[in-house]
């Protein structure tokens, strides 16, 4: 089922569900439809489907937008651990992480989709002696990516926008493109998102939506805060988003609080989007 331009979804791990009937259900009480769902990597946001999720999940009645992956051993208690940690970063993890990455390009196509989004690591900077083999992974997933038929898309926040705009001109792959999320930029204090938006605009495949405020000092996270409570200024955000041309769908994503409360402020979040939408 197509998925009209700025439909409002949900993340399904921001909701802690561990199967597609609950997932259904919270999405129904949330009066939304659409859904990034994550792959459910055995060791990571497992489904108690199992191999039977992308069965239950295409008969389920929701569309989704595309799926997520996180790898096992991403530590995000600090800056520091998940850079050390964090997607292709880790050269002694690379092998075991692409052929996790060949798993979920399978787990997409079965669930019917044609887009992966994963955080793909701390990306070096120009100079760095490190970039060329980080260039060169990247190279290898879009490759596999491509004989897939997948588009992947990586999620913003871990470098400048700059950095990536860079980094995906000199990779030059079809296949390669960007999961925009405005607050991971405030989070790990890197690059201001109205702005971020004008530079990867022809890159933009998929958006999270959710807010922050920078943190207090280098080197500490930021505050992850319920929509319309922090320095994303989601309003101007989506007006920015539409007014680059982006057709996508806006999934809300909250990471921090119990079920219940992420439950409640995802609640908040659908409606509060909807009154950007609705002045946008």
């Amino acid at each position: 089922m197509a998925i009209e331009p700025l439909a409002i979804g949900v993340c399904s791990w921001s909701l802690q569900v561990k199967s597609v009937p609950e997932l259904k259900r919270f999405m129904d009480r949330l009066g939304v439809d659409v859904v990034q769902i994550a792959c459910g990597d055995p060791h990571h946001a497992s489904w108690d489907e199992g191999d039977t999720m992308p069965m239950a999940a295409k008969a389920a009645g929701f569309r989704m937008s595309g799926a997520m992956l996180g790898f096992p051993g991403e530590d995000y208690t600090s800056p520091q651990t998940i850079e050390k940690t964090g997607g292709f970063g880790d050269p002694t993890a690379r092998p075991e992480r692409l052929e996790r990455f060949k798993w979920a390009l399978a787990r997409t196509k079965e669930l019917g989709l044609s887009d992966l989004m994963l955080h793909g690591g701390f990306i070096p900077p120009v100079g760095d002696p490190g970039r060329k083999s980080f260039l060169d992974t990247l190279g290898e997933v879009a490759d596999l990516a491509r004989r897939a038929g997948v588009i992947v898309a990586f999620e913003t926040g871990q470098e400048s926008a700059a950095l990536l705009r860079r980094t995906l001109d000199d990779l030059k792959s079809p296949t390669l493109k960007v999961n925009f999320d405005p607050a991971n930029m405030l989070l790990y204090d890197k690059d201001e998102p109205l702005q971020a938006v004008e530079l990867l605009a022809p890159d933009i495949r998929s958006v999270h939506v959710k807010d922050a405020n920078r943190p207090p000092k280098p080197g500490v996270w930021g505050e992850e805060v319920p929509l319309g409570q922090g320095q994303t200024n989601t309003k101007l955000f989506v007006k920015a988003l539409k007014r680059v041309g982006y057709g996508g769908p806006l999934c809300i994503e909250r990471e921090v609080g119990s079920q219940e409360d992420r439950f409640h402020d995802i609640e908040h979040g659908v409606r509060f989007l909807r009154e950007c939408l609705a002045e946008a």
